[in-house]
């Protein structure tokens, strides 16, 4: 894997790295050379693994700024180079999951936040596609929030923070307010007029040659002309009056005058820019998207309202704020090699984030209110519909910077509560768990403090916190949340509200999950009543519920309901008459692959696993969960074929991507090592399978308890590769344990029971026991006939073996005309080059390995 090369066009306009995500330069920047001299030759002395460094000082004393000018002045020695707003942790996963696609991995709408974060992490700790790479992370206040991400590697790790505990932590540069002498060249090259040295030394001094003080006071004078001397003079008048104020140490003194001046002149100038200046006061510190400032709906304020409602003096407000040095202003145009800005209207503002304390701090109480909730109304406004679409999720993650600056869990307002709701349904899709537990407990403490436990919004947040346990493997924990608020929503509710029916979907998932799969079924059952007599029968939600109900049917052996329902709902789906979601119609197409493998359909089944699988990957990428699943089901179907080649080299790659992605934890990593333990079983590798195998079954219990069917699945497995290596007395003991438990849960009649069953008659034929091995396949055959039909591959394995054996026992006749009817069936149905067709024919016994379907 290589970073790939910039075009020569672009090397020619700037020598920059291949990968490079870092704001503009400061053209202004003055002075620091010692600062980034110490800095450098800091990083410079660790000789292997670069530990990370942290420039750290008072807020407005220039860390931002002292480290761009680093990445630009060190650019030749780095191959990446990218910038990470680290204010809050979710904020820094998703900018380092950016970073995927330059790397060549599969980027957040492929994998989650989460996912693709780590997946960059690893590759850098690696070196991988370079060691020469710098990470920046700005405004880094907390170290707790991201120790674990900056961890040593090859690279470069560099941190601006106002938090003093990095000493402890990293190799920290200081840095503070300029030397006298570089506050003095600043204002030389800052300002449109020369001015004398005398001149600059009372400006700096009366600054106290804090940068961002200077910078405010420079912009000042060079947009309005206003003589230096003029200046002093009224900064003295406010410094006075901001001391007899007590104004807090936080700030300091310099700083907050020197604002003063610039935010007097614009009230006089154009105070609608101040207003608006204000707004921006009230979302956080991390850019702006542009296309937030438009007309809404909702609380605005009417000055806010008319400068939104004409574009010219938007764009004019908008300037003159960054004339003034008030804001920082983005272009909508990629950067190219060495940040160049490309034509374009501006993207995002910027706001300093001690202006906008200063800013909120001479308001009013009921002021900050009201331009609070203006902000509220301004995000809602600037939210896509789809949350679970992955095309908008740049869009969202935009605006999930805001929300917690913003303070939107405080609003009760209804529609800035939908739009918390739809940004924790974005978060729980792409993938970022953290973020999304962090947001609905806040969401949840807030809503329940104001509006109570039944409040809708409360129990949307809830159900939400229900999802995100069930995609983390808690299963306990999701069924015994799900249960407690599906009583509330009800009686919240109604128990037909659709708010209610999404609810059902979800519990009859938790009820799978614990293994209680007939209860599943009988939930799912009346809940898909309940969606088809309230949402009717082509709404997208009803067509999840039929989903949910066919996984049900699978697993109860009721494989060809499933097919029908599965078909059902595709033509739905298909026909036009209602919005369904390209993920939802994967699900569907992928669950039809599986159900027609388990009725036996092979070949079918290869060929409708292909096609979803091919369907997929044109909106979704290779390591989308939908994707992987879809991959999963196209494996088992290859090796159900007899393309076990073919289902080696898929499973193979699947294993890889689930433990890079999920550890080895997950259940859709323990699935694919179920998968690929029988791939490579079936491909001669059977050592290999074992300790696969052996893993997994000890890995199961932890995921789903002690009694569900998939751990006895898993255990029958290594049963079987105990037999293949020659320990057969392990197998039956083994596959006996199996059994009792599938018959506890399950009976006698599924199909999980009688696979392992006829496993266990082979057992018994290898030990000698020849009487029961015959006794219980013919238990076996008869069960299957009845239920998946006699032509069924499952069926025709056991009557090959019980065939064998009966021979074998003596009873050559019978075992005969057992033998030759169930060859013929082989040659019609599965033909004469599958191996078990060929495996049979040669009166070996036949293996039956068990897959996990999700849950």
């Amino acid at each position: 894997m290589t970073i790939p090369e910039p075009s020569a066009a672009q090397r020619a306009v700037s020598d920059f790295p291949n990968v490079w995500k870092v704001p503009p330069r400061n053209k202004n920047f003055t002075g620091r050379e010692e600062l980034l001299s110490r800095l450098r030759d800091s990083i410079l002395q660790q000789p292997t693994a670069v530990v990370p460094h942290a420039l750290q000082g008072y807020g407005g004393v220039g860390k931002t700024q002292a480290a761009i000018e680093y990445a630009y002045r060190f650019r030749d020695e780095y191959d990446l180079v990218w910038w990470i707003p680290s204010d809050q942790p979710g904020l820094v996963r998703s900018t380092l999951a950016q970073l995927a696609p330059q790397l060549g991995l599969p980027g957040p709408t492929a994998t989650g936040i989460d996912e693709a974060a780590n997946a960059v992490l690893q590759a850098l700790r690696r070196g991988d596609p370079t060691r020469r790479w710098l990470l920046i992370f700005d405004n880094a206040d907390e170290p707790d929030d991201i120790r674990e991400i900056v961890r040593p590697g090859p690279g470069h790790v560099l941190i601006t923070s106002r938090n003093h505990r990095w000493e402890s932590v990293v190799d920290t540069v200081p840095v503070d307010v300029f030397p006298r002498e570089e506050s003095v060249d600043f204002f030389q090259k800052r300002m449109r007029k020369a001015i004398s040295d005398a001149i600059a030394v009372e400006l700096a001094e009366a600054l106290g040659d804090l940068p961002l003080a200077l910078e405010q006071a420079a912009a000042l004078q060079s947009e309005t002309g206003m003589a230096p001397e003029e200046y002093l003079k009224l900064l003295q008048q406010r410094t006075s009056q901001l001391l007899s104020k007590g104004k807090p140490s936080e700030y300091p003194v310099s700083m907050t005058a020197a604002w003063g001046l610039s935010v007097a002149k614009l009230k006089e100038n154009l105070p609608e820019a101040m207003e608006l200046l204000r707004c921006c006061a009230f979302f956080g510190p991390e850019p702006i998207p542009r296309s937030v400032l438009v007309p809404v709906k909702g609380t605005v304020r009417p000055v806010i309202a008319d400068l939104l409602a004409d574009p010219i003096k938007l764009s004019g407000a908008i300037g003159t704020l960054a004339k003034y040095a008030l804001v920082r202003v983005e272009v909508e145009a990629n950067r190219q090699a060495g940040g160049q800005r490309g034509p374009g209207r501006p993207a995002t503002l910027q706001v300093h984030r001690l202006i906008q304390a200063l800013l909120r701090e001479e308001l009013d109480q009921e002021t900050q209110e009201e331009i609070r909730s203006e902000v509220h109304s301004l995000l809602v406004g600037a939210l896509p519909s789809a949350a679970d679409d992955p095309t908008n999720w740049p869009r969202y993650d935009a605006l999930l910077a805001h929300v917690r600056p913003a303070r939107v869990a405080e609003s009760r307002r209804e529609e800035v509560r939908d739009f918390s709701i739809k940004m924790l349904t974005y978060l729980s899709s792409s993938g970022n768990y953290a973020a999304t537990g962090s947001h609905v407990t806040s969401f949840l403490d807030r809503w329940t403090q104001d509006s109570g436990p039944e409040d809708r919004h409360v129990l949307q947040a809830q159900r939400l916190q229900g999802d995100l346990l069930r995609d983390q493997g808690r299963y306990a924990e999701a069924y015994e949340l799900n249960q407690a608020t599906l009583v509330t929503v009800r009686r919240a509710l109604g128990a037909e509200h659709r708010d209610t029916l999404i609810l059902l979907n979800g519990i009859g998932s938790d009820l799978r999950a614990q293994g209680r799969f007939i209860d599943a079924k009988e939930h799912d059952e009346e809940s898909l009543r309940l969606h088809r007599k309230v949402l009717g029968t082509e709404d997208v939600t009803t067509l999840r519920a039929i989903n949910s109900l066919a996984i049900d049917y699978g697993l109860t052996s009721e494989y060809v309901r499933a097919r029908e329902l599965l078909l059902e709902a595709l033509r739905v789906a298909q026909g036009g008459a209602t919005v369904v979601t390209r993920g939802t119609e994967l699900n569907l197409r992928t669950g039809l692959g599986r159900v027609v493998r388990l009725c036996g359909d092979y070949r079918q089944a290869v060929d409708v696993c292909d096609d979803a699988l091919i369907f997929g990957r044109e909106f979704f990428d290779a390591n989308h969960p939908r994707i992987l699943l879809a991959q999963k089901d196209l494996a088992i179907a290859l090796l159900r074929s007899g393309e076990t080649e073919d289902a080696l080299a898929q499973a193979i790659d699947l294993h890889e991507r689930y433990v890079r992605l999920y550890g080895v934890d997950h259940p859709s990593t323990l699935a694919a090592a179920t998968c690929l333990a029988n791939c490579n079983r079936a491909n001669g590798n059977v050592e290999a399978a074992f300790e696969l195998a052996f893993d997994t079954m000890n890995r199961y219990p932890r995921m789903y308890g002690p009694g569900h069917p998939y751990n006895h699945g898993c255990a029958s497995n290594v049963a079987l590769l105990h037999r293949v290596l020659g320990d057969a007395q392990a197998a039956r003991e083994l596959n006996r344990k199996a059994l009792d438990g599938i018959e506890r849960r399950l009976g006698r009649d599924h199909h999980y029971f009688l696979l392992i069953a006829i496993n266990y008659a082979s057992d018994l034929a290898v030990l000698g026991d020849l009487k029961n091995a015959c006794e219980v396949g013919v238990e076996v055959h008869q069960r299957l006939s009845a239920l998946m039909g006699a032509r069924h591959p499952t069926t025709l394995a056991s009557a090959a073996n019980l065939s064998a054996d009966l021979e074998a026992a003596g009873q050559q006749a019978e075992g005969a005309a057992l033998f030759d009817a169930t060859m013929l069936s082989y040659l019609e149905t599965l033909g004469p080059e599958h191996p078990d067709t060929r495996v049979a024919a040669e009166r070996r016994h036949l293996d039956c390995d068990f897959d996990p379907p999700p849950v």
